[in-house]
């Protein structure tokens, strides 16, 4: 059998916690998921993150884990003598077998039940996939095509890889980060247990216009000097089309202009905001009839953007 370091492929230090292990999880998964990644080893590397994580974020698996010791990557090694019995119920053979597909069937004695031919009955695996969707996936729901390989036991108690295919469903008003469980949809129980779970983390696609913080979206507003100053009527699009905003006299770059419930619908009811954060832009050609106005509206203007440089300097003068 061939060494893998989960703590390596994870990036992790061997203490890290069940946060640590989630979080450095959920970075790489994003990374290196096929729809994603550009990257020719990308899908492997894929699979062995999630390997990893499948193991080191169950306790009785990670403890099992550790305690075959520590080998370079690669290297081929054997368990210790009883960690057969100490972990999986019964002695074994690791000769032919895949470390991930070893740690897939450790939990509670299956591999012993296996062998044995009893009939404990053991739950299947859960497993953990990042669905990507887009925005308009978010607004207004959608269905995904999910295709996994996973490890599943034959009647014989035998682990073989296997192609999973199915269709999941995202309600609308899925966010960012969110987690769904497909109850059912994981790895199939043994001996007539019931099957595990399907965990889908949510992973929206970045958007040309819209940030989305929660149900929130935020939107950069560019505005001219005279429209920032004297205030306006502009029209800002929105996912469910084009709105006007007022945008009173006096608006300072940076403000935010709340446009009310014109955000992503929430699962139960009700949708959260729109933000029109405000970017003062300048014209970068200027005719001349308006470098006159400029010119003349400098001459006539008293304001003064910097003055609170002038009192910091006479105050810092006066301390001195």
């Amino acid at each position: 059998m061939k060494y893998k370091d989960y703590y390596q492929i994870l990036g992790i230090e061997r203490d890290a916690d069940t946060d640590a292990v989630k979080k450095a999880y959920r970075k790489l998964a994003h990374k290196y998921h096929p729809d994603v990644s550009k990257d020719p080893a990308g899908e492997e590397k894929f699979k062995e993150i999630a390997d990893a994580y499948q193991t080191l974020k169950d306790p009785e698996k990670r403890a099992a884990y550790d305690q075959l010791g520590r080998h370079s990557p690669g290297q081929e090694f054997q368990p210790p003598p009883d960690w057969g019995q100490q972990f999986g119920g019964a002695p074994f053979s690791a000769e032919d077998i895949d470390l991930a597909d070893l740690f897939a069937g450790l939990a509670g004695g299956r591999r012993g039940a296996a062998r044995q031919g009893g009939k404990f009955q053991m739950p299947g695996q859960d497993y953990e996939v990042t669905a990507h969707i887009t925005l308009d996936d978010a607004l207004r729901g959608t269905t995904v095509d999910l295709n996994l390989t996973v490890p599943e036991y034959d009647d014989s108690g035998r682990l073989h890889r296997v192609e999973r295919s199915f269709k999941a469903r995202i309600p609308i008003g899925a966010t960012d980060g969110q987690r769904l469980r497909l109850r059912g949809k994981g790895g199939k129980g043994f001996n007539g247990g019931p099957d595990g779970d399907l965990y889908l983390n949510i992973a929206l696609h970045p958007h040309a216009l819209y940030r989305v913080s929660g149900h929130d979206l935020y939107l950069d507003l560019p505005l001219t000097p005279w429209e920032a100053a004297l205030g306006a009527e502009v029209e800002v699009p929105t996912p469910r089309g084009s709105v006007q905003l007022k945008v009173p006299p006096g608006t300072h770059a940076g403000q935010k202009l709340r446009l009310a419930k014109r955000g992503l619908p929430k699962p139960r009811e009700g949708e959260g905001d729109l933000f029109a954060i405000v970017q003062i832009v300048v014209p970068t050609v200027l005719s001349e009839r308006e470098r006159t106005l400029f010119k003349e509206l400098s001459d006539a203007s008293t304001f003064n953007p910097r003055g609170h440089f002038e009192r910091e300097m006479k105050h810092a003068s006066r301390a001195n």
